[in-house]
């Protein structure tokens, strides 16, 4: 199964509604697919300059790696000299926080990934998890 355009917007859209909802900081978020492609992206207004490219990071981060961003988040404080290098490897299209959520078909392959930033880590995921949900996705967003 790939990730389609439908299901793509059903995330950004979701996502966009729960960052509103929740009174969240402005946000960008990026929906890939599993080739690391842009499928939608979005930045709301007052987002700060480079929230796109923290956002496209997280998600590509979970990608390259296939684990969510949290994984990469643990993994980062336990071998800082591994994930500098995948960072180096994927010319700096890492961001290694939590908000870089996998996205998952009914059986468990990747199909894409949604990366979000803009207010904290937690909400970010949070708003990311919402919105793969809501296509009728499976999240992953790693392991704490």
């Amino acid at each position: 199964m790939s990730l389609t355009l439908n299901a793509a917007q059903t995330i950004l859209s979701t996502a966009l509604d729960t960052i509103r909802k929740g009174n969240f900081k402005p946000m960008a978020v990026v929906v890939l697919d599993a080739r690391g492609a842009v499928k939608v992206s979005a930045a709301e207004d007052g987002t700060s300059l480079k929230r796109f490219e923290v956002a496209h990071g997280k998600a590509y981060g979970a990608l390259s790696l296939g684990m969510g961003s949290r994984s990469i988040f643990k993994r980062a404080k336990e071998q800082a000299f591994f994930v500098a290098s995948v960072t180096d490897v994927v010319g700096g299209a890492l961001v290694p926080v939590p908000g870089g959520v996998l996205i998952r078909d009914a059986d468990g392959e990747i199909v894409g990934a949604v990366g979000i930033s803009g207010d904290t880590s937690e909400n970010d995921e949070a708003a990311a998890i919402a919105g793969i949900e809501a296509a009728g996705l499976k999240a992953d967003a790693g392991a704490d």
